[in-house]
Parts: structure tokens; sequence; C-alpha cells
């Protein structure tokens, strides 16, 4: 499976959840994510500061979530901005935050409280961005489980449940598309197949649903989900709302009398998920189109209530060895290696030069300034550029460093800088976010 050819198109995300009492330290799990796996995105179902602190300066993108519990509360403007100041500026911007989602699947509770306050919530948050000047940084969305929808089969004849669809979904919509943010969907094809559409639910081949309204051919159930969503805003004139996959995925281990729900069959669905999105054909009503797609879940939560499925979603055993592989591990990361040392990353060819620990940040910004200063590409490092977080002296210096060493020949006093430069031979590439390298000289 080739994924991620370029780290710029890097769409597949994983939900870290929480709910067990064996798993990793979040340092753990963060060094982990950059440095074995491919994943450059993560979510979370809280904002934990121990959390968001161990995600500093990786350049993962993380998305937070507030509870449902506060979402009557964040009405209130200054509540509101209590919350941004004691769960975002103190992380923000060394933890790349990207997006707070505002409570899961409210309208799908039914409770009206929260429904009610749901739009009022996410107007008072953003507001409250606004002035900490967060808010062309940081999206704010909530995320719907499909229950959303009537009518979803076939695709083209779907449309938000009657009274949600004009007083809540128009007007939510209008709130995403003027903050520029996205509509966050939860589509499980493993809780809407039966023993008929198993086939059709793993993208293996099946007689398809097809579509007599668009005359479409729909051979996989993940595609007819997204397009009866995009049809369902359609209907409302908001078919410019980027969507987003919040939450997909599929147990590894069920209860006695479920089909379907192994390990094999769990790697692949999840194999063919990350595939299908990495691929960039999109869906039969949006074609071309990635969507940003968030797999769940990261680890097997032994304490989540329900059934065994529920307990059995992540991708990761609690030692963070893989459960299954689906492709998201770095070629070179070793799976068979305990991976509470270090894994094995190293490569006889290729080295790179990166700042020595316990450099001074004086000296550091000094060689930003010459390696920029003698007119090679520091673009990347600049704002926007796919390096430019996390936004610190030591971060950037590296690339600049890595960057004259590999300009000048690589020869081992190209990364001496005043003895602030180490080579390695471990990739310093991370997400979006690749230094160039070479072969040993």
């Amino acid at each position: 499976l080739i994924i991620f050819s370029t780290g710029a198109d890097a769409s597949i995300g994983v939900n870290y959840g929480t709910l067990a009492n064996n798993l990793p330290p979040p340092h753990q799990v963060a060094e982990f994510l950059l440095h074995s796996t491919v994943i450059n995105r993560i979510r979370l179902f809280d904002a934990n500061p121990q959390i968001l602190q161990s995600f500093a300066n990786t350049g993962i993108a993380v998305t937070v979530t507030i509870p449902n519990n506060q979402i009557p509360l964040l009405t209130n403007l200054t509540f509101s901005q209590q919350w941004i100041s004691h769960h975002i500026n103190p992380h923000f911007p060394s933890t790349n935050i990207i997006r707070i989602l505002v409570g899961n699947e409210v309208i799908s509770t039914g409770n009206h409280l929260l429904i009610r306050s749901l739009i009022p919530a996410m107007q008072s948050l953003h507001t409250a961005l606004v002035s900490a000047s967060l808010h062309r940084r940081i999206q704010i969305s909530t995320p719907h489980s499909l229950g959303i929808l009537t009518d979803s089969t076939p695709p083209s004849s779907a449309k938000f449940k009657r009274g949600y669809d004009t007083h809540v979904l128009k007007p939510l919509l209008s709130f995403l598309r003027s903050t520029n943010s996205p509509f966050v969907v939860n589509p499980y094809p493993f809780f809407g197949y039966s023993i008929e559409t198993l086939d059709f639910a793993l993208f293996r081949p099946n007689h398809g649903l097809y579509d007599q309204q668009s005359k479409i051919l729909y051979t996989n159930m993940f595609d007819a989900q997204i397009d009866s969503v995009y049809s369902a805003m359609d209907r409302l004139g908001f078919s410019d709302v980027e969507i987003v996959v919040g939450e997909i995925g599929w147990p590894s281990e069920g209860d006695i009398d479920q089909i379907g729900v192994d390990v094999d069959t769990a790697a692949e669905f999840n194999k063919n998920i990350v595939d299908r999105v990495n691929s960039g054909i999109g869906t039969p009503l949006m074609p071309n189109r990635t969507f940003e797609t968030y797999i769940f879940a990261l680890f097997n939560e032994n304490l989540k209530p329900g059934p065994t499925s529920e307990r059995n979603f992540g991708i990761f055993r609690s030692d963070l060895t893989p459960v299954y592989d689906i492709g998201i591990l770095r070629p070179t990361a070793n799976p068979e290696n305990n991976p509470r040392s270090p894994p094995v990353r190293g490569s006889s060819e290729k080295r790179w030069c990166v700042t020595k620990s316990g450099a001074e940040t004086v000296d550091l910004q000094r060689n930003i300034d010459y390696v920029c200063g003698l007119g090679l590409d520091c673009r990347p490092i600049k704002e926007n550029g796919p390096c430019f977080l996390p936004n610190t002296v030591k971060a950037h210096s590296a690339y600049a460093m890595n960057l004259f060493y590999q300009t000048m020949g690589k020869h081992e006093f190209d990364c001496d800088f005043d003895k602030t430069g180490v080579i390695t031979t471990i990739d310093p590439s991370y997400g979006s976010c690749a230094y160039q390298a070479g072969p040993f000289v």
C-alpha cells in the first residue's frame, strides 16, 4: 500500500481515545506517531493538557473536543473566552491545534437543551477565538452521526431529518461556510452492514447499489454514505462546504454472533479506507476530492462500556505494537522491535544534519540567518510553509542546517555550525515537512 506519496496530501488521522487503564504515557505516543508512523493528525475526545503538551513541537495537527455537557455553558461569551485561555492558549502554537469540535453527535442525543445551545456555543467560541486572534488558525465544528439523515438510500434522495434541517443544520452549515470550517461526519459502514451487504461495506466485489435518479452504480458503502451527506447538504444549498470524516473504523474482535468481525476483516476495511482516501478519487458526486479522515481508533480501550467490539477498534495495542498492518508504519520502522525503545529507523546510506541537544537559541538563530542569507530555499520554514510548524528557532534551524549540509555536499564539516550541529541517520521529516537527504559522502 503506497500512501502519502507527497506529504502535502496526507489526510489520514487517527482518533486518540483514552478510556483505558493500560495506555502508554502521552509523550511516548507522540514520539511513536511522529517517528514510526505516517499519521500526521490526531483527534482527542477532550483537551487533555498532558496530551496537548506531549504533542508540542511535533507538527502533528491536533483536533480537540469539548464534551457535550459543556455546550450550554459555552453560549456565555465569558465562559468561552475562559475556555480558550485555559485549554488552548497554554499550548498554541507549539502544539499545532487546528480545530475545536463542540460536542460529539449532539443532534443524535435528542437532548433539546444541547441541540438548542449548539450553534450559539459555536458562535460564542468563534468570537472568543477572534478576540484571541486565533480564528484564522483554529476552526470550529461539531461531528454528526449519519442519524441526521433520512431517505439516505439511494444517496441522491438523502436529506436531513425534518425539523433539524432548517432549524439546526441550515444555520450550522451557514456558520461553517462563513468561518471556512468543515462539516464533520462519522460514517460507520460497520454499524450499517448486514450479512447481505458485508462485501459492499468492505469494498469487496459485489452487485453494488444502483441509484436510479443519478444513474450511478455505487460499489461500496463508504461512497454511498458520503454522497448521501453531500446530497443533503446540496439540498440546503451548501454543497461547497468541505466534508471531514471524523470517525470511521472496524473492530478486530466482537461477540460470538457477529459476522465479519475479526482481525483480518478490520485490517481489510481500514487498509481500504486509507487507500481510498489517499487515492484522491473522491466519490461519484464529489470526484477528485480527498477527505481528511480519522480512523477510529488508535488503541483498544478496555474500559469502554457496551459490546465487545466497542473495546476493540484499536489499530495498535497498548504496547504500541500493531494489532494489524494497514500501511501506516514508516517502512523503516520495525514493528518487531519493542517500541518502548525507539524503533530502528536508521539508514546506512542517508545522513541528515540537525541541531545538537543543548545548543543556544541565539546560535541557532544565527545559523538560520546565515543559511537563508546565502539564498538557499528557506520557503518551507516561512509562514504557511510545510515546515513552519512547530514555529520554534530549534526546528527552523534544524531544517536550515540540513539544507546547507545537503547542498554543500554532505561533508561532516558542513554540519559543524560552531559545534551546534550533529549528523544523524534518523530522518527528522514529519507530517508534510520533508527534510532533504542524500547518500553519505
